[in-house]
């Protein structure tokens, strides 16, 4: 008498597969947002760092010199202890009235020219605004806040 007997599975079924396809591709659609906004917030604290080291050293040349002259760029960024305007991420500028800006070039995970400016108030010191809000923080607020942060120093 012949018995049939089961043969031992060897391997996944085509639905086990999919399934597994399928919940890749769940967590996938969660990560990748969350990604991107993570590299966006860590480039943009990484240009507000650049910035606010330059703060100290623009203050000591606005004490000694009362502004900054748009003529004088180069000299103010090499004073300033800035090797070059530009960095993978941006590039840095002083403006006559009194203001250092980043601006972010396309190919960063910031949008292409959102800036991060510091400007020097004779009264309040200086106050930084940023134009995107993904970058914002506590002391650099998005620009047009009624409730900008000083940060005088």
């Amino acid at each position: 008498m012949k018995t049939n007997q089961l043969k031992k599975q060897k391997g996944f079924t085509l639905i086990e597969l999919m399934i597994v396809v399928a919940i890749i591709g769940v967590l996938s659609a969660i990560a990748v947002p969350a990604y991107k906004d993570y590299v966006k917030k860590s480039e943009g604290a990484t240009a507000l760092a650049t910035m606010k080291s330059l703060i100290t050293s623009a203050e000591l040349w606005y004490q000694e010199k009362g502004s900054f002259k748009k003529d004088s760029e180069t000299e103010i960024l090499k004073n300033l202890g800035v090797k070059s305007d530009t960095s993978p991420l941006g590039k840095i500028e002083v403006e006559a009235d009194n203001k250092l800006t980043f601006t972010f070039k396309e190919g960063s995970a910031v949008p292409k020219d959102t800036k991060i400016t510091y400007t020097r108030e004779a009264e309040a010191g200086w106050k930084c605004a940023v134009s995107d809000e993904v970058i914002k923080t506590t002391s650099c607020p998005k620009a047009g806040n009624a409730n900008q942060a000083s940060n005088a120093q």
